[in-house]
């Protein structure tokens, strides 16, 4: 028995790994986040399963349906939205589960921050504008933010900033990061990416705020960042005509030669 730990993705029921509709069809019993995980995915459980949404569960509680599987040595089925990487809770579980001795493993899904950049048609990594994208969030009562991670100081590296669970407070992301990218940055808010009812809000750190509704809450990502809208870039060289690479070798002694 073991318990099958699944990225279900952001919203879009396709947007579903191979290996992880198989192994919920594979699976006699599936615990999902209700909240977050779209109904489309339980579509792949076989008939008979044992569906059990975790929203209302405790830790505990969600343990012990899964003892009570492995009692009966039945695969399980653990989705969460998005990626498990991040924000998941998945580290307490597994935590849990080396203490009992249940084997599991874990199969990676497609994050938030990925879905959005895909609705916005936006590379997140520009040459010359940035080269690195910061995930991150504010605090919450779930789990507050250490003392060093702060989005000042995220803001001071100029990267692109994907910053999760914070709509609620836009105020004080504007506020952040307005002395670090200027009041003209671009700001994009995606809502429920991939979901059928996606939005998207573009504008800049001066006027984003002002753009804003009610209904855009809890699961609005907020990405900042100069890449966004961006057509002033570098190219990147990887595709240059004159650039020697592994499989386009260049010149009398080519970088590899093995290749060539």
């Amino acid at each position: 028995m073991t318990v099958h730990f699944i990225g279900a993705g952001p919203g879009a029921a396709d947007l579903l790994t191979l290996r992880g509709r198989d192994l919920i069809a594979a699976s006699p019993v599936c615990l999902y986040a209700g909240s977050l995980v779209p109904e489309g995915v339980l579509a792949h459980c076989p008939p008979g399963a044992r569906i059990i949404n975790t929203a209302p569960l405790s830790l505990e509680e969600i343990i012990a349906e899964i003892q009570t599987a492995d009692a009966q040595g039945l695969e399980v089925a653990r989705l969460h939205s998005g990626d498990l990487a991040i924000w998941s809770a998945m580290g307490e579980q597994l935590r849990r589960l080396r203490q009992l001795g249940i084997a599991y493993d874990i199969t990676p899904g497609v994050p938030a921050f990925a879905a959005a950049a895909a609705a916005l048609g936006a590379e997140l990594t520009l040459p010359g504008v940035a080269q690195s994208v910061v995930l991150t969030r504010s605090s919450g009562r779930a789990s507050p933010m250490p003392d060093g991670e702060t989005l000042a100081a995220f803001g001071a590296t100029g990267a692109t900033l994907a910053i999760h669970l914070s709509i609620h407070v836009l105020g004080e992301v504007v506020a952040a990061l307005l002395p670090h990218y200027g009041a003209d940055c671009p700001v994009a808010v995606v809502w429920r990416a991939s979901w059928p009812d996606e939005r998207i809000l573009r504008g800049t750190l001066a006027s984003i705020e002002g753009m804003m509704d009610q209904q855009i809450e809890r699961t609005a990502l907020i990405l900042v960042g100069r890449v966004l809208g961006a057509e002033d870039f570098a190219q990147s060289r990887l595709y240059a005509p004159d650039y020697d690479r592994r499989y386009r070798p260049l010149g009398t002694h080519p970088r590899f030669p093995e290749t060539a």
